[in-house]
Order: structure tokens, then sequence, then C-alpha cells
């Protein structure tokens, strides 16, 4: 699975794809559980084998979700990861969540090492900043009607694995509010 995905980000030679792979080691973690918190220094990239995981950070008690992860995709604290600080958010395991891991040094050995690993990355992280200022954009350009209909078309399957509280506060919106829109507006099927 995670050989694939990185295939699609940008090819890379079997041989150095597959050395590269074999310092990933499984990792399972039960739901419900932080595995960062703020403060703490996020040491391990994450592939999401299964399960769903938030990134969100408090206010006054109010969580409020940045992001999920779900199979196939990587999670985690990426700017805690990639600059070794403390964290400003929680990761925390929505289902039973099995992963692969690999820590920070090892990743960046293998990026001098593999000069097409680093080509890799720099393009997931071309995507993952698009996506990032994608996101930034629909909060703040958007009403709450657009936000919702871009996530729907967008992740639609979402709907069905993610608790609508969280839903809404993705989406900065309240839960009345969501479940209004959820009861006006059609849900199609992503095709």
């Amino acid at each position: 699975m995670i050989q694939a995905f990185l295939q699609q980000i940008y090819p890379v030679e079997d041989a150095i794809l597959e050395a590269y792979l074999s310092h990933w080691r499984p990792y399972t973690v039960p739901k419900k559980t932080i595995m960062t918190a703020p403060g703490e220094v996020e040491r391990y990239m994450y592939f999401v084998i299964k399960g769903i995981q938030k990134s969100y950070y408090l206010d006054d008690h109010k969580q409020h979700v940045i992001a999920f992860a779900y199979p196939p995709s990587f999670s985690g604290i990426p700017e805690s990861f990639f600059n070794q600080s403390p964290s400003r958010y929680f990761l925390e395991t929505l289902t039973d969540s099995h992963f692969l891991r690999l820590p920070y040094e090892q990743h960046q050995q293998l990026l001098t090492e593999h000069r097409p690993i680093e080509t890799l990355f720099r393009k997931a992280t071309e995507a993952f900043l698009t996506g990032v200022l994608q996101r930034l954009h629909e909060l703040m350009a958007h009403d709450m009607e657009t936000r919702f209909r871009d996530f729907v078309q967008r992740s639609p399957h979402l709907l069905q694995m993610v608790a609508q509280k969280d839903l809404a506060s993705y989406l900065r919106m309240d839960s009345t509010n969501f479940s209004k829109l959820m009861n006006r507006i059609p849900i199609q099927p992503r095709p």
C-alpha cells in the first residue's frame, strides 16, 4: 500500500524505494489515544494502514479540528516532525489505528543518501502545502454553506467515518448548523 502511494507522488526506482521502506516499522494504537500532545516533539512520520486520526488544538477547553488522517495517507504533526520542534497540537486516534512509522533521524539519513527519496518528499510537501492553502482559502473566503458543499464534494466518505461534532469543528461551524446543512443539502456519492 505505501509503495503504490509513494510511487503516485513521484516515481522512484524500485530498489531505492524498497531500501527506504525497509526502515519503516509497524505500529498499532488503540482508539482514543493521544499520540502527540502540545509541547511534545513529533519523533516519527506515520503512514496510515488502518484507522482515522485527528489533529486539533484546544481553546478554552473546546477542540478545534485542523485535519483528519486515514488510509492511505501520512499522519502526524508535520511541522513538529520536520523542524523537531514542540507541537502546538494534539494528534489523537479516533479508531484503532495501524501504521508504518519511521523515526526522524532515519528519515533524514535516507533523504541524504537517496536523492530520489528527497525529491519524492519535496513533491509530497508541495502537494501538502497546496492542500493547506486550498483549505485556508476555503475557511477565509467561503461562507458556511459553501465550505460544507466543498467538503462533501471532496470527502463524502468522512461523513460516515467521523463524528459530526468533529466535522463541524473542522469546517468552523457549530454542530447545529452542520446538522441543518446535512438535512437540507443532498449529498451525492462520488463517481
